[in-house]
């Protein structure tokens, strides 16, 4: 008799089904993967026990991650079709495309680049099925020897004893899949560029060349995506950089560090200033930690074991120390200096601290990622029945603070990784009181499984720039493991020691990486609170410069970040030049503003203001400044 076993559809809907049947069976022509059992798996899957499945669209996250992925495997197919001699590597989905590195002996060329695409689109029209089939590490690593794909091999020999390989057509490679039913599925793509990298992202390894693009389901969204890209280009922060004269990263210096100019540095100023009045107002202590911390506590923090390799050590005196990649060992000593009660809780300790993590050269990016940078780092220590509050705290300080720079945002739950610390009942409490908050605040939010820190579950606040592109920075971090390795306590009410939560938080992030975010968000072009320079006098001949002075002095004094520009230069010259440097406002002095003591005030946009007094000026600007 044929065995049978019960399959429940999306619908609540109940089918008895034999044993073994094919999971496309049972979908419909928009779905191109399922979960089966939670678990992602190909259409061609089988169903061998009771399950429940789910569907996938093209559409979906998920979905839109499989037809990326599908498509790199495409790609990689094209370039072995035209140049054989290329050896695999790595091809995985990204947020908003795919990129495949190859080790081949010449440079790829953007003429390369459209040969392979026509290519791909010649494997699209074959409809060429993507088949999935499992086999033991060592038949693949003897299929690949024979092939001559050696890294493949290399990464092989680090995998468990199973592995999947896909092929469509006549193209095979390591994968855990999953992917589209066949290669007819992808329509709209588009390669995008070409970059050099190495083997593994390790200076001291094998150069490789990085072959990026793109793909949507339909033609529409591709091009809407290449539009968008065009005006990122335009956007760019270390273009704007360079222009604004913000701040420069200087391989002499080494890579990743960045050096501030004095704009640059003004526009940090600025922002921590902001930072600090908006923590105190809500009832945070600032604190200062070390750049360095004796390996011994790192070890204990469990550092040491589980984030090492993004660590820098050095020794003083024959004592190890680690320089310090985060800011809570110290934030968790001064908890510790003294016998706390619970009548002094919550606690919220605030560092602008800056912390050096060894970033892989080829993943360094401008501002946005860094070897060096300070985080707005903050360390809540707090009684089991009060980490509710100070969760839903947290999420409205991030909404106020977001609110000023004009950026929507979305949340993510990122639950317990594969390395961590702590017991499974502590990570229960933990994200559970993640959920709970997030629910009661009403907000929405996606789970990323396995994604959280090795010491807690975590919410990523992922902000939505003016471009519509997703940046994480926010993120809020339970913690009872910390606590315990560190024997902090507090006296209860009943006058027994307890044990404190810890919540690790920031609001903008690594601030480095949010004054990216914020030059391509704005353009450049910063509100005028927020500007390093908020005004330029612009004198109209040489004559004006005396009241030019007077006026200079007076808005220095009262605050306003001025600039003068009084070359005996033509004034429309002057004035397209500090438009390029998109400075807020042009104040021109000319006859009319020298005998009237006044002002015109120039926008950036070309809006003109009639005659000012400095005071009424001064108080346009104010007018700007955000108000919480």
């Amino acid at each position: 008799m044929e065995e049978r076993v019960t399959l429940t559809l999306p619908s609540g809907e109940k089918k008895i089904v034999p044993k073994g049947i094919r999971i496309q069976e049972f979908v419909d022509q928009d779905t191109i993967a399922v979960q089966l059992n939670g678990r992602l798996v190909d259409l061609s899957s089988r169903v061998e026990e009771d399950a429940s499945i789910q569907y996938v669209s093209i559409t979906s996250k998920k979905g839109l991650e499989i037809l990326r992925h599908s498509t790199a495997h495409v790609m990689a197919q094209a370039v072995k079709e035209l140049y054989p001699s290329a050896k695999l590597t790595f091809g995985p989905s990204t947020e908003t495309g795919f990129y495949y590195d190859f080790d081949y002996e010449k440079s790829f060329t953007p003429q390369d680049l459209e040969a392979i695409e026509k290519k791909m689109m010649e494997i699209v029209q074959r409809d060429e099925p993507f088949v999935r089939k499992e086999v033991s590490r060592e038949e693949a690593i003897s299929i690949f020897e024979k092939m001559g794909e050696h890294y493949k091999v290399e990464h092989l020999r680090e995998l468990p004893e199973r592995v999947s390989l896909y092929q469509q057509g006549s193209f095979l490679d390591l994968c855990e899949g999953p992917h589209l039913p066949s290669t007819g599925r992808i329509k709209a793509f588009k390669l995008l560029s070409v970059s050099g990298t190495y083997w593994r992202g390790d200076a001291r390894n094998q150069v490789l060349q990085r072959i990026y693009g793109t793909a949507f389901p339909e033609f529409k969204a591709l091009e809407e995506y290449l539009q968008m890209l065009e005006e990122a280009r335009k956007r760019d922060h270390r273009r704007l950089g360079r222009e604004l004269d913000l701040f420069s990263l200087s391989e002499e210096a080494g890579p990743g560090l960045v050096i501030y100019h004095p704009r640059g540095a003004m526009l940090r100023t600025i922002l921590e200033d902001f930072e600090k009045r908006e923590h105190l107002k809500r009832g945070y202590q600032i604190v200062i930690g070390p750049q360095l911390l004796r390996l011994e506590l790192w070890k204990r923090s469990g550092h040491f074991e589980n984030y090492r390799d993004k660590m820098y050590f050095t020794k003083v005196e024959d004592i190890e120390y680690g320089i310090k990649p985060m800011n809570c060992l110290a934030h968790m000593l001064i908890y510790k200096s003294k016998i706390r009660s619970y009548r002094e809780l919550p606690l919220r300790y605030f560092e602008l601290g800056t912390v050096h993590r060894h970033e892989k050269s080829g993943e360094l990016h401008g501002l946005l990622r860094v070897r060096g940078f300070t985080q707005d780092d903050a360390h809540l220590f707090c009684r089991p029945d009060q980490l509710n509050e100070e969760i839903k705290g947290i999420i409205d300080f991030v909404d106020d603070v977001m609110k000023v720079f004009g950026f929507e945002f979305e949340m993510e739950l990122s639950t317990r990784p594969e390395k961590s610390i702590g017991t499974d009942e502590d990570w229960e409490k933990a994200t559970q009181a993640l959920l709970q908050s997030l629910k009661e605040k009403g907000l929405p939010y996606e789970v990323n499984e396995g994604e959280g820190a090795f010491y807690g579950p975590k919410i990523d606040v992922k902000l939505k720039d003016a471009l519509g592109r997703r940046w994480q920075c926010a993120t809020i971090q339970v913690d009872f493991a910390m606590p315990e390795r560190f024997d902090l306590t507090y006296i209860g009410a009943d006058g027994e020691r307890h044990r404190p939560v810890m919540l690790h938080r920031v609001i903008l992030g690594a601030m480095e990486r949010f004054i990216g975010v914020l030059i391509e968000h704005y353009g450049g072009a910063f509100p005028v609170w927020l500007s390093p320079i908020q005004a330029i006098l612009l004198t109209v001949t040489e004559r004006h410069v005396p009241y030019a002075e007077k006026v200079f002095r007076e808005l220095i004094q009262k605050g306003v970040r001025v600039e003068k520009d009084f070359r005996n230069e033509k004034l429309g010259f002057k004035i397209r030049e500090a438009q390029l440097q998109k400075i807020p406002y042009m104040l021109v002095i000319g006859d009319r503003e020298e005998k009237e003591r006044t002002v015109s005030p120039r926008f950036r946009s070309g809006k003109t203001f009639s005659g000012m007094k400095v005071d009424e000026f001064i108080a346009l600007v104010e007018s700007d400044y955000p108000k919480l």
